[in-house]
């Protein structure tokens, strides 16, 4: 009987599970397409994202915050470092994401889904932001002084004229969620692995934030709201919830077998 019930049950999983990864594809690009469309709502608001970029640069010089522009003097020193930065900048930020969200489907569904919804939470939460606060980013303000690295070294993901690029929202400084995204992927990863060089994975945040301020594509505070926003994500979502009983719709742990009678000895 095993031998006519067990290939049918095999195919009814491989089924099951083909429809929810579906099924998390569509969710994960869902939300990703919101996003990006939310975020061209603010693109017209220029006057209001010059003066709120004066006024984030006033408030980090209050703070005593170190300036942008001493980072930006490190690219600077060669043009392959700083295309290098440049690159960094256009080419890890999304892939590198996808990557750590697909690692955890397959790898650790309870972490996963954990990481999914932080995710979320805080890109949300970033879009309000970006919507209430439309922000020029540091290399558009003149007192800082600052290179577009972008334009004059490439490769750029941004148009010469933020008014008319039909790409990007260029004025959606305020939170990094290159900076946020990647402080998860580590928080991440150091929480599903228990390797002992774990901790090197933020190493992947503390180059993103380097390389985001030195291209002058972020300020210092851009960052820090970032984390800020992503330190409430994770209270909100605790990590034990989404370990402790699997979801409904994906696999939970692997159960382990049964001890036989007398063994536990």
């Amino acid at each position: 009987m095993s031998s006519h019930t067990t290939p049918a049950g095999a195919a009814a999983g491989r089924k099951a599970a083909r429809r929810r990864l579906i099924r998390e594809l569509l969710l994960v690009a869902g939300l990703f397409t919101v996003y990006k469309a939310g975020r061209m709502l603010s693109t017209g608001r220029t006057e209001e994202a010059f003066r709120n970029a004066a006024r984030i640069w006033d408030a980090e010089r209050a703070l005593h915050l170190p300036g942008e522009g001493a980072v930006q003097r490190l690219l600077l020193h060669g043009d392959t470092l700083v295309h290098t930065a440049n690159t960094y900048y256009a080419a890890v930020h999304f892939p590198a994401t996808a990557l750590f969200l697909i690692w955890l489907y397959l790898r650790r569904p309870d972490h996963y889904l954990w990481a999914r919804r932080v995710l979320a939470v805080l890109t949300g939460a970033a879009l309000a932001l970006h919507l209430a606060f439309p922000l020029a980013p540091p290399r558009m303000l003149g007192a800082a002084h600052l290179v577009d690295t972008g334009q004059v070294y490439g490769p750029s993901v941004y148009g010469a004229a933020p008014a008319t690029d039909t790409m990007a929202n260029q004025f959606a400084a305020m939170p990094s969620l290159h900076f946020g995204w990647a402080l998860m992927l580590a928080i991440g990863m150091i929480a599903a692995t228990s390797g002992r060089w774990r901790a090197l994975w933020l190493l992947h945040p503390a180059l993103t934030l380097f390389v985001v301020v030195g291209t002058a594509n972020h300020y210092w505070l851009d960052a820090i709201v970032a984390t800020l926003l992503l330190g409430a994500a994770l209270l909100l979502i605790p990590r034990r919830g989404a370990a402790a009983a699997p979801v409904r719709g994906l696999p939970g742990p692997p159960r382990a077998a049964p001890v036989p009678v007398g063994a536990e000895r």
